[in-house]
């Protein structure tokens, strides 16, 4: 029993020492005065590059985007960033970002619930404001991003969210914007058992059966919800079949994961179909369907640009080509990257895309602009344009290369966001140990 208490007690002491630990990151306060950055290059957004210009905001909106000197305005904060680069907020879409803390424990995984039916399910009430992942992501620009449920044939909903804030009701930016479902795919079995079948059994069933089985029971799924939408008034609350109302009356879209040409081609058509707005997710063999793309009006978000083809016959350059090929294919695209920590790459991911056909101004558009319009947020946020969202930084050099990328200030909504993380305090902790010298 004595051990069992003094174990406790350590626990509890161990505990407490790593909660002092923690960095004293505090949500920001909301803009007290007017603010003016100048003397920088200022990146629109929208494909547009100012010299030596200014950006001024007040009470969370940009009022001003100019070149030359800026217009006075009384009692402003003058923040001198000649030199420097300035850039509308990153914009992460589809990522478990606030989801999930530490993959290997499961208890503070949060981005998946039981089931294969889940459209009731909110990421919103699950993001955890005070993940210490949270800050790493944010120094490098990235000052929004939408937590999105995966598991199952239909995850839930999302919504896009501030980096910053003391609770999920206080970092919502656009709630319930869309839901999440995994397009069927047909494929064969793989392993030693793969194939095996006993002798007199009956058939199994082909892949493609299988494929198309999950296909009729997602159409059946949404004529109930399209039927249930249509009445008002129900005898029995159908909490799941409620939830998916907003695709049908237009507030809400359906992201759809599907790679394969075949499936983006059934993914379109079944949208179609009940008249709902949808966006691939994925879309690895998006750029062999972009008439059908758009001419459909559907987007796709691209998963990282960092990585290996799927097909060995496939171009090695593929992935880092795909930006350009959707680009030159007139489809709106954006971009994210993987799970949630790796996220902060997103900036790198882009910047992988120059060189391979896009111009830096069209990356910098691939995860600020057009993962806004992407979202349904481009009318507040996405390009430093007056009366949008003071949603921006400043950086002492180019965002897209991980060797420039320096992140100085950070607004959100006008807010001066804290910069610091985990990972700048443990490098300012060995620097100074070793006596390395540090800007930090």
């Amino acid at each position: 029993m004595k051990k069992k208490i003094l174990l406790s007690f350590g626990g509890m002491l161990l505990g407490a020492a790593v909660a002092l630990a923690q960095p004293n990151i505090v949500p920001a306060k909301p803009q007290a005065g007017p603010v003016v950055v100048t003397g920088a290059t200022i990146h629109i957004g929208n494909g547009k590059v100012i010299n030596n210009g200014y950006v001024a905001f007040d009470k969370g909106k940009i009022t001003a985007v100019g070149e030359g000197a800026a217009p006075s305005m009384a009692g402003a904060t003058i923040v001198d960033a000649t030199g420097k680069q300035v850039y509308p907020g990153f914009i992460c879409p589809i990522t478990t970002l606030g989801l999930v803390e530490t993959e290997s424990v499961r208890a503070t995984a949060d981005d998946s619930e039981t089931g294969d039916i889940n459209a009731n399910v909110r990421s919103l009430i699950a993001y955890n404001t005070d993940s210490k992942v949270i800050p790493t992501v944010r120094a490098n620009g990235i000052l929004l991003a939408q937590p999105t449920p995966e598991g199952g044939i239909v995850a839930g909903q999302s919504s896009v969210m501030m980096l910053d804030g003391w609770n999920w009701e206080d970092a919502a930016y656009k709630k319930d914007i869309g839901m999440h479902i995994t397009w069927p795919v047909a494929r064969a079995g793989r392993g030693r058992r793969g194939g095996f079948q006993f002798p007199g059994a009956a058939p199994a069933e082909s892949p493609s059966e299988i494929a198309q089985k999950a296909i009729d029971n997602l159409t059946s799924l949404f004529t109930q919800a399209q039927a249930y939408s249509v009445d008002p008034k129900h005898d029995v609350n159908n909490l799941r079949l409620g939830a998916m109302a907003g695709l049908f009356n237009g507030t809400k879209k359906l992201f759809v994961n599907a790679d394969g040409a075949k499936e983006i081609e059934q993914a379109v058509a079944f949208a179609k179909k009940f008249g709902i707005s949808a966006v691939i997710v994925g879309g690895k063999e998006s750029y062999l369907v972009t008439d059908l793309l758009r001419q459909s009006n559907v987007p796709v978000i691209l998963k990282e640009t960092q990585t290996l083809p799927d097909k060995d016959e496939d171009d090695v350059y593929l992935p880092y080509k795909l930006p350009h090929l959707l680009q030159e294919g007139g489809v709106l695209y954006g971009l994210t990257g993987i799970g949630f920590w790796r996220q902060r790459n997103l900036p790198f991911e882009a910047g992988e895309a120059v060189g391979y056909g896009l111009t830096k101004e069209q990356a910098v558009s691939m995860i600020t602009l057009n993962n806004a319009k992407i979202l349904g947020i481009d009318k507040t946020t996405g390009t430093l344009e007056t009366g949008k969202d003071a949603n921006l930084f400043i950086s002492d050099g180019d965002a897209l290369d991980m060797l420039t990328l320096d992140v100085k200030n950070a607004y959100i909504k006008g807010k001066s966001i804290d910069l610091n993380s985990w990972h700048k305090m443990l490098y300012k902790r060995y620097s100074d140990k070793y006596g390395i010298p540090t800007k930090m």
